[in-house]
């Protein structure tokens, strides 16, 4: 997003944060919450249009919202899209990103209040690697022809009983809507409003054999130091590699392996 619409969200998180401070508030029930309304303004382009037309004034979109949403979804949701509604957008699908990237967020907060959020992100990093080394299944989950209940049940089939049920649900509604997102770049925006909840960014590391403690603990460290931020380490174990250890952290990729080096020498050679 960008200009009012990046502006927009950022407050519309802001209040999300403040909201969900409150204990008496159901992070897991206002994402559901959320999630509909994301479908519901997908759909009803008019809708959307009108609540993002900068001609009307931002009390009476307020005022449409409530009278759309009172009784249908909690006072926590009615206050939390009339915010949305009383801001200024770059363009009207702006806002339907922002409602189902803030639905996203408020099943992390709901994660972490429950303690759950480092069990939350492993589960989505192992799941998007599984998927990626499963062509099956991948287009099982993203073919356009399969209906949504259908992949939804899929997931449920999948994860049920074997991971969180925030994992759960971020996943089901990502393939039942993937709204022009790709399954692996819908993962990795649940893992970036993670590292965001944590104040913290995300590392993928791929190693020939699997880290110990001491190492994770140390590469974590380093990797902290360098980027002046807590680092959280999403390890993938992959022996083509042969040693060493890669490290990606967002378009940034710090290559210390070995089949790395050595295509660097059949390169020079070839050269």
């Amino acid at each position: 997003m960008i200009g009012a619409s990046r502006e927009a969200l950022a407050a519309g998180r802001k209040n999300l944060d403040s909201l969900t401070d409150s204990t008496s508030v159901d992070a897991a029930a206002l994402a559901e919450e959320l999630a509909a309304v994301t479908v519901l303004l997908d759909r009803e382009v008019s809708l959307r249009r009108v609540l993002t037309d900068p001609s009307r004034s931002g009390q009476d979109k307020a005022a449409l919202v409530g009278s759309l949403f009172a009784g249908q979804v909690s006072g926590v949701t009615v206050d939390l899209v009339s915010g949305l509604a009383r801001s200024r957008w770059s363009g009207a699908r702006d806002l339907v990103d922002a409602t189902e990237e803030l639905a996203a967020y408020a099943e992390v907060i709901a994660a972490d209040k429950a303690g759950a959020l480092d069990d939350v992100e492993d589960e989505l990093f192992r799941f998007g690697r599984i998927v990626s080394g499963s062509h099956e299944l991948r287009s099982a989950l993203t073919e356009p022809k399969a209906g949504a209940a259908a992949k939804a049940a899929l997931v449920v089939k999948l994860l049920g009983g074997r991971a969180n049920p925030g994992t759960v649900r971020l996943v089901t509604g990502l393939v039942a809507n993937p709204r022009g997102r790709s399954l692996e770049q819908g993962l990795e925006s649940y893992s970036k409003l993670a590292a965001t909840r944590r104040g913290r960014v995300v590392a993928v590391v791929t190693s020939a054999v699997p880290l110990s403690d001491s190492q994770k603990e140390r590469l974590s460290g380093a990797l902290g130091r360098l980027y002046g931020r807590q680092v959280h380490l999403n390890i993938d174990v992959d022996p083509a590699v042969r040693g060493g250890v890669r490290v990606q952290i967002g378009d940034e990729i710090i290559d210390g392996t070995v089949s790395s080096r050595l295509e660097g020498a059949r390169q020079a050679l070839e050269g």
